[in-house]
């Protein structure tokens, strides 16, 4: 099980990645690329993807094992990832 610290990174780099994929007018990414590209275990991808479903930020179609197929940033999302983009620069 991952450690608070691990979970909060885990969230911050499915948002970061997914933002990153919208900028370049993509949908989404599926859970495979994230998990890969990510270097994540498959059981905290998809915790992070459920803690950020229940926060409005992204939606996640799921396959049958629990485990995210797809994965889209929401209107807020996309809002939340700009604002803390703003307050980078």
């Amino acid at each position: 099980m991952a450690t608070l610290h691990e979970r909060k990174s885990y969230r911050a780099a499915i948002m970061k990645a997914l933002y990153d994929v919208t900028e370049d007018n993509r949908a989404g990414a599926t859970g495979a690329s994230l998990r890969d590209d990510l270097h994540m275990p498959e059981q905290d991808l998809a915790a992070a993807c459920t803690y950020l479903v229940g926060e409005g930020l992204v939606e996640v179609d799921w396959t049958t094992r629990n485990t995210p197929a797809m994965v889209t940033l929401t209107h807020e999302g996309i809002r939340r990832m700009e604002a803390e983009e703003e307050e980078g620069a």
